[in-house]
């Protein structure tokens, strides 16, 4: 088979581009997590992360909204440490001709990350 051609274990533009989102979240989640964080600096954070985020490659866009509710009754009047439930994440990324939205979000008790759409571009 030459290099020219390809044969179904080659991944799909689609697929390379899910890879992409993949590929924001865990650094989004990996290199924050911890981060400490109270309501104060909840916003300031959250857009430090999106810019962060938005400098990788093929990355269109990144919107967190943190809770705060659930950050204040951590932190009891002080601060506590970022994690996936006090956040609600949308990443839009667009590669080879795909824009693929995703979105992590709390789900029984989990930050669960997940591909919203895949749409042509």
């Amino acid at each position: 088979m030459s290099s020219a051609e390809s044969d179904d274990t080659d991944p799909t533009k689609a697929e390379i581009a899910c890879f992409e989102v993949g590929i924001k979240f865990g650094s989004l989640y990996h290199q924050f997590a911890g981060t400490p964080v109270s309501t104060e600096s909840a916003d300031s954070l959250a857009r430090a992360m999106e810019d962060a985020i938005e400098n990788q490659p093929h990355c269109e866009s990144v919107a967190i909204e943190m809770d705060e509710e659930a950050i204040a009754a951590a932190a009891d009047g002080e601060y506590t440490e970022l994690t996936g439930r006090f956040m609600t994440v949308e990443i839009v990324v667009a590669r080879d001709g795909r824009t693929v939205t995703a979105r992590m979000a709390m789900d029984d008790g989990y930050p669960l990350m997940g591909i919203d759409s895949v749409e042509d571009r």
